[in-house]
């Protein structure tokens, strides 16, 4: 039911703005056996990046709150060329396996976003620049 005064969103006229609301990113909550995590979610379905398990929802709100805001404002720290920037910055390192992977860090230096692992540099730097785009706009859902 809608209340008197809400917005309603309504279908863009235009094809592209329609496409580019179809194509919107959206965080997604689910419930593991250690508690909650949520993970971010391009347009297409695929997972940009993971939390931390978290032990309320209202923790898990505060992370992607976290996530949204030190996305735009993170530096890039490419601990492959032994580069170093303050928080909030995105970590681009290489694993064990010699993927790369990047991680979100909040200004106060918690891990907050956390990517797959990528046989390229320039596909976790893409990862990285989809975070920077999808996370600010992003949609909350919960799975059930």
């Amino acid at each position: 039911m809608i209340e008197a005064g809400e917005k309603v969103l309504t279908r863009p006229k235009d094809r592209k703005n329609r496409r580019r609301l179809l194509k919107m990113g959206k965080f997604v909550i689910r419930t593991t056996a250690a508690g909650l995590m949520f993970s971010l979610k391009a347009g297409n379905g695929e997972t940009i990046g993971v939390s931390e398990v978290y032990n309320s929802k209202a923790a898990c709100l505060n992370g992607i709150e976290s996530v949204r805001t030190n996305a735009a404002a993170a530096a890039l720290e490419d601990q492959t060329a032994g580069q170093e920037a303050k928080n909030p910055k995105f970590e681009i390192y290489a694993d064990k396996k010699g993927e790369f992977r990047f991680r979100l860090k909040a200004r106060n230096g918690e891990n907050i976003l956390a990517s797959e692992g990528y046989a390229a540099k320039a596909s976790c730097l893409n990862g990285v620049d989809s975070v920077r785009r999808n996370a600010p706009d992003a949609a909350v859902e919960e799975e059930a």
